[in-house]
């Protein structure tokens, strides 16, 4: 009799996985196991950690559909899988290859203890998968274009369906399993993913900028826990210019992961460094985290994260640029701040954008600034943005609130004045550079 782990870790679904599907295939037993490190779930905000908890409460239910269910324990996931591999005379262990520093420690732990019996499945998390394509010469693309390009001659894998039947093991424990619903889950995942797909990718490519507009998938959540797959929305989106575009932003994805897989230390250090003595002002800081720097466009981003765990892209540029070009002030404040609140806080994503947007990753013009008074007008016109976000100014109209200095004090009800003057913040950021 043969028994296998599928061990799960962030990619939390049964439809699509190829991790599952090989634990399953000519498999008597299989032990879906889910391995709770409280040195990761201490760190999350709670709306993550519910998140988190709805997702393996929907797996769990899609694993019974299938005849088995979701085994949980709590300790180090290395530990706890080569404890019950050999409790279990287990054959075999699968799991999701990642490119986080944490993930390919714990890679290498269960190597070590487990030798040829861990099979690692890197075709799981993205649509093509870190290394299938590099420069020649090199060990990966540090340019999004150059990569794009050969990303889209790549043949993409099939969808792999969710096994028929999978049968537990007699007599295996487990630690509670959340029960609980919500958004988080592969149910809800897919059900966005298609809302998202029959309708709101068609107009993408013109929307996806709109701030106030409710014109982006919002699935981010999903594909970082691997609720979804990104391989089967890029085969499903289609070739409309809005599916273009939104399969444009799955490759922004892959080449994040693909850098930070070769550069595992860019989670932390600059990828490019340019002598940065960034400044150290605890309360610019906190003003900005709170959503307090007198300045709406910026503010609304930074309350939007708070009160949702989730913020617009193009927000989360200008509330980036704003940290690093005008305050001068570390961008890994700013990726912080942003894992203890994001519900799609991932390392390649999350701390290669914030490098992109302050000048030390892979932008091709790293002294860009976004100021963030061009990018409230283009961008939140209407002043719709704003108004949702800052109440104190949902009473002023499109031409004055996204300058509410300019106002008495009666007018701006309480909403601070700006901690910083904008104008001169290009000049002031190059003469700190330069120095």
């Amino acid at each position: 009799m043969t028994t296998t782990i599928a061990l799960f870790t962030r990619d939390l679904r049964v439809r699509d996985n190829p991790m599952l599907a090989a634990a399953a295939r000519g498999a008597d037993y299989v032990m879906p196991l889910f391995v709770r490190d409280r040195r990761i779930s201490a760190a999350f905000g709670r709306g993550k950690a519910r998140f988190v908890d709805e997702s393996l409460a929907d797996l769990d239910e899609g694993l019974r559909r299938i005849g088995g269910r979701l085994v949980v324990c709590d300790g180090d996931p290395a530990e706890e899988v080569c404890r019950i591999a050999e409790g279990a005379r287990v054959e075999r262990v699968h799991v999701a290859g990642d490119v986080s520093a944490f993930a390919t420690a714990r890679q290498e732990r269960l190597r070590a203890a487990l030798g040829r019996r861990l099979w690692v499945h890197h075709d799981v998390h993205s649509v093509v998968p870190p290394g299938e394509v590099v420069p020649e010469g090199k060990d990966h693309f540090a340019v999004f274009s150059a990569y794009y390009r050969r990303w889209l001659e790549v043949r993409w894998r099939e969808a792999v369906p969710a096994p028929r039947r999978i049968s537990l093991p007699q007599g295996v424990r487990s630690g509670p399993v959340p029960r609980v619903t919500g958004d988080g889950g592969e149910t809800a995942g897919r059900h966005r993913a298609s809302a998202w797909l029959a309708a709101g990718v068609r107009d993408y490519a013109d929307q996806h900028d709109a701030l106030a507009a409710y014109s982006t998938s919002r699935l981010s959540p999903h594909l970082h826990l691997g609720c979804v797959s990104a391989l089967e929305l890029a085969r499903s989106a289609g070739q409309s210019a809005g599916a273009r575009a939104f399969i444009r932003q799955l490759a922004w994805r892959d080449f994040y992961q693909q850098v930070l897989a070769a550069r595992p230390d860019a989670a932390r250090r600059d990828y490019r460094p340019h002598g940065d003595r960034w400044r150290d002002d605890r309360g610019a800081l906190r003003a900005w985290q709170e959503g307090r720097t007198g300045i709406p466009i910026v503010d609304a981003g930074m309350r939007q994260l708070l009160a949702e765990g989730w913020m617009h892209n193009r927000a989360r540029l200008i509330v980036g640029s704003f940290l690093t070009k005008t305050l001068y002030l570390d961008w890994r404040a700013g990726a912080a701040h942003f894992f203890a609140h994001l519900l799609d806080g991932d390392v390649a994503n999350n701390c290669l954008n914030w490098q992109w947007v302050a000048g030390t990753g892979t932008d091709t013009r790293p002294n860009r600034v976004l100021n963030p008074l061009r990018q409230a007008e283009r961008y939140d016109s209407d002043g719709d943005y704003v108004r949702r976000y800052v109440p104190e100014l949902a009473h002023l109209p499109a031409e004055r609130i996204h300058q509410p200095w300019r106002l008495p004090a009666r007018e701006r009800r309480g909403y601070p004045a700006p901690i910083v003057d904008l104008a001169g913040a290009r000049t002031r950021f190059l003469a700190a550079r330069a120095h």
